[in-house]
């Protein structure tokens, strides 16, 4: 019997090894070949993350990117897209570039002053008057300066994306004038020149991240947002704010980055690639997020019971009376000779219409 139990051991250990030491010939043999793995291995893989919705500017221009690249590369090249914060806060992905977590990121030009004060000057209250005025300060000497400012911090810029203007709403009444907002707990970006902005405005500045603005309305520990019309309308702020106000009253925007490590690791062709993708995406999403905005304010406007003001010429002014003083104040932080850029350039288009939202 003991004879008969050895033997059935020895064939199971026999059949065991077998299935062990044969294993790598079967799985390379027998399974189907997809097609879609031809070349895999040769394929260059790039994440990019950002915090936004897909249906966002932000979002749209993250996808437009990776589906020129793909067309450029023939495939080569793939540029893998996680939105919502999916993988990183906007807190936390500048820490995660630079530890090469991932490979691109866009956060929001206001989270760029923990790396150089510079980056302040886009968020000086009433800064650009009309859509002309933020292409021409973007694509010109202030847009350039500040992207060349991150080499310091190894780190490439590639482009700047925008999404627009900001616009108020709360849950306090209307937003008129800027006695209305005294008072008011409002969620910003991580800005030191917005948290000055609304101590002018004596109103109190809760620095969260985006992704937590909407838990912070419905807990109901901040009043209101300050954000495009196309963040509004993605997380649907509009259904727990009763008033929106159209004011215009700061510009938000993002700054496409990669480790100037990673980019310095690629070669001539996979560079020129990128840039010629990211040159046409920005030109793409400068039209369409004036577009989005726009169409995403009617859609507010039809399923939302939000009640919409739009400042007038004359209250606007008044608003620009009040915060005016952070320019002054500001100025020796952020730097004397570019605030004094952001105002000529101010100056130029103050007196042209923009286009309403």
């Amino acid at each position: 019997m003991r004879s008969i139990y050895s033997l059935i051991l020895l064939i199971a250990v026999i059949a065991a090894a077998a299935l062990f030491f044969g294993y790598p010939y079967f799985s390379q043999q027998d399974l189907p070949y997809d097609d879609d793995q031809r070349g895999l291995k040769d394929q260059i893989v790039f994440k990019f993350s950002h915090v936004v919705a897909e249906n966002t500017p932000k979002g749209l221009a993250a996808a437009k990117f990776a589906q020129l690249v793909n067309e450029k590369s023939n495939g080569k090249i793939k540029i893998e897209v996680f939105p919502n914060g999916s993988l990183y806060s906007d807190i936390e992905e500048i820490n995660a570039l630079k530890e090469g977590q991932v490979h691109f990121i866009a956060p929001t030009t206001s989270k760029l002053g923990m790396l150089s004060p510079k980056w302040g000057v886009l968020d000086l209250p009433f800064a650009f008057p009309n859509n002309k005025a933020i292409q021409e300060g973007l694509n010109g000497h202030i847009g350039n300066q500040l992207l060349q400012s991150l080499q310091s911090e190894d780190i490439k810029g590639l482009a700047l994306w925008s999404n627009g203007f900001k616009q108020f709403t709360s849950n306090k009444g209307p937003i008129l004038a800027p006695k209305d907002i005294k008072g008011q707990s409002f969620r910003i970006m991580q800005s030191s020149v917005i948290q000055t902005q609304f101590n002018q405005l004596n109103a109190k500045a809760h620095q969260a991240s985006f992704n937590s603005t909407y838990k912070l309305l419905v807990d109901g520990k901040i009043d209101g947002e300050e954000n495009t019309i196309s963040n509004i309308y993605s997380r649907k702020f509009y259904n727990l704010q009763k008033y929106l106000t159209i004011s215009n009253h700061g510009y938000l925007g993002y700054a496409v980055m990669m480790s100037q490590k990673v980019w310095g690791a690629q070669t001539e062709n996979t560079q020129q690639i990128l840039l010629e993708a990211m040159k046409e995406t920005t030109a793409w999403n400068n039209k369409n997020s004036i577009q989005m905005n726009k169409e995403q304010l009617e859609l507010i406007k039809q399923n939302s019971p939000i009640e919409i003001h739009e400042l007038t010429e004359e209250q606007k002014q008044e608003w620009i009376k009040v915060l005016d003083p952070v320019y002054e104040e500001l100025a020796p932080e952020i730097g004397n000779k570019l605030v004094e850029d952001m105002q000529k350039l101010r100056a130029k288009y103050e007196n042209e219409q923009n286009e309403h939202y």
